[in-house]
């Protein structure tokens, strides 16, 4: 986003100054002074010249960093930070350091993935371990009370454990059965019961979260292990299947990153606001029936925070875009009118 700089010009038009007097001398007789020229009547006094009136802040550097100018729509808190995240500091440290990994290790690995690893073994790999992630998903909607999706959820898994070779192929998904995975977790049913998110929180290798969801991860993670045992107790499969949907899902949203950080002007606050408005955008859709999670469209402006605006009083249906929260409602185009 580029802020413009205003050079405000001033044409200064000086009076002309009267003559100075000579104090009299008795043996040389001093030329009279010239009067002061009047103004004639007729000429227009002089102005200065104003400059432009803009809403845009007159920056007196240049150089200025646009994060550090205040305008009258940006909101912060008592401590200097963006609502909704205490923990600026130590996140953008730890978002540093996961930048600084992820350039010379995460990343690097992740692509070798992609490119050694065949497409069919990626995505049937990736299939498995979504299937694994079913009773996770079946558990948490008989905890919302979402009896239906619990049971579509439960013959999803059901039909790709068997007839999908044990989550190889996702049959489910296709034309006839027509259940595609959902996801869920103990961090949205916390949500839907009303608890808060709590503080913003970025872990390196983990990437952005809430202290709700960082605490329901576990919780997730226990669900196999307690109610099968072996061979999900073993860390050899908790670090292999972590690994492997790790280095999937770098691979896979390497794209959507680089086109996300590539005009930004501060990639921690772009991740942020995107992350939250997505977030956000899950947990409304677990309160209305049959509407599908919106993804937040990519921001043009860096900086917007969507914790800095108003939350709007009535939840948004999902045929509702998620809006700038720092947009200006007098400049959002009015709805088109159906014709008569």
């Amino acid at each position: 986003m580029t802020i413009p700089l205003l050079l405000p010009v001033a044409v200064l038009v000086a009076a002309p100054a009267p003559g100075q007097q000579t104090p009299p001398q008795p043996p040389v007789v001093a030329a009279p002074a010239p009067a002061p020229v009047e103004p004639s009547p007729e000429a227009p006094p002089a102005q200065t010249v104003a400059p432009p009136a803009s809403d845009a802040p007159e920056l007196a550097d240049p150089m200025a960093d646009p994060a550090t100018a205040v305008g009258p729509q940006v909101e912060v808190a008592a401590d200097g930070h963006y609502p909704g995240d205490p923990l600026e500091g130590f996140n953008r440290s730890m978002f540093g350091l996961h930048q600084g990994l992820d350039k010379s290790i995460y990343r690097p690995v992740a692509m070798g993935y992609k490119h050694v690893v065949p497409k069919p073994v990626r995505s049937g790999l990736r299939n498995v371990l979504s299937n694994l992630n079913e009773p996770i998903v079946f558990f948490n909607y008989l905890l919302q009370l979402k009896i239906g999706k619990a049971a579509e959820t439960l013959v999803r898994f059901s039909v790709n454990s068997t007839l999908g070779f044990a989550g190889v192929l996702d049959i489910a998904k296709l034309p006839g059965i027509n259940l595609p995975h959902r996801d869920n977790s103990f961090g949205n049913t916390l949500a839907y019961y009303g608890v808060k998110p709590g503080p913003y929180l970025f872990l390196p290798l983990i990437g952005p979260t809430t202290l709700r969801d960082a605490l329901g991860g576990p919780l997730d993670g226990a669900v196999l292990p307690t109610t099968v045992g072996k061979p999900f107790t073993t860390w050899e499969f908790q670090v292999g299947s972590g690994a492997i949907a790790g280095l999937d899902l770098r691979a896979e949203s390497d794209p959507e990153l680089r086109a996300l950080f590539a005009g930004a002007v501060d990639p921690y606050a772009t991740l942020r606001s995107v992350w939250l408005q997505n977030r956000a955008a899950e947990i409304s859709g677990l309160h209305h029936r049959g509407a599908t999670p919106t993804t937040a469209p990519e921001l043009d402006d860096s900086l917007d925070d969507p914790a800095v605006g108003v939350a709007p009083a009535q939840p948004r249906s999902d045929a509702q875009e998620l809006q700038d929260p720092m947009a200006d409602p007098a400049a959002a185009p009015a709805p088109a009118k159906a014709p008569n």
